[in-house]
């Protein structure tokens, strides 16, 4: 019997609440900032227009994520919005006396990634008033963007932006992502890219760029040159037919198609 695999990554686990927004703009530009991570939940709490979703300025600023704007949900309480979920985490530029412990973006990320039996929500307070204090001890922790101390405002977008970005890189780390664009190709193996540099030496000798009885330190140098481009096969014969040509005497040549 086949188990069907259920999806724990983070893109699944994790909402993003928006508490009293005052601005349609900011709605449909907070969809647009988490779809471009990779997320899809968004709840608005109490939005100060009712058809938040449905208004002109939301629509534009979604900017092709009228799905995650459509599919919003809009609810009148907290509770409502973090029902299901096991962790939640305020976000405010601004510090409280008492308060749920401190942290960054990346360190809250690597938590929620890494733990599957999190759900969690990340929650945005209004653009001008910010989160209440009540609402911030309900939370697990406080998250503050490390932003210029002089000068910390961060738009709302800009911060869920921050946020998903960081949640999405703790998830995938370093991994490309897969693209058609551009030429792939084969990478070449350790023993053709030896075979490219006894050929290239002894081109070098031959144009006495390197003294044989003398190299010092030009073939290392251009080991560790190349040892950075990550060679491809192409690029090996493309270096090899360059030695052949100089080794080749000038009336041997063929000329090139």
């Amino acid at each position: 019997m086949n188990t069907p695999k259920i999806d724990n990554s983070v893109f699944k686990r994790l909402r993003f609440v928006l508490v009293e927004t005052s601005s349609p703009g900011n709605i449909g530009a907070a969809a647009r900032a988490i779809k471009t991570m990779g997320f899809g939940e968004l709840v608005l709490v109490n939005p100060r227009f009712p058809n938040a979703v449905q208004e002109e300025a939301a629509i534009a600023f979604a900017s092709g994520a009228q799905d995650v704007l459509s599919g919003a949900r809009i609810v009148i309480s907290i509770e409502e919005a973090l029902q299901d979920c096991n962790f939640a985490a305020a976000i405010s530029a601004r510090l409280r006396e008492f308060s749920p412990p401190v942290v960054s973006p990346r360190t809250i990320a690597e938590q929620i990634a890494g733990d599957v039996g999190l759900n969690a929500a990340l929650i945005f307070g209004n653009e001008r008033f910010g989160l209440p204090n009540e609402l911030v001890q309900q939370c697990n922790v406080l998250i503050n963007i490390p932003a210029n101390p002089d000068y910390s405002s961060l738009n709302l977008a800009q911060a869920v932006q921050v946020l998903a970005y960081e949640c999405r890189m703790a998830e995938l780390g370093d991994r490309k992502q897969a693209t058609d664009i551009g030429f792939q190709g084969e990478m070449a193996g350790v023993a053709e890219i030896e075979g490219m540099f006894r050929h290239l030496e002894e081109a070098l000798v031959a144009i006495e760029f390197l003294k044989p009885d003398s190299p010092k330190k030009l073939m290392p140098r251009l080991k560790r040159l190349f040892a950075r481009t990550q060679l491809e096969t192409e690029e090996v014969n493309i270096l090899r037919g360059i030695a052949r040509q100089i080794l080749t005497p000038k009336q041997d040549r063929k000329p090139k198609q």
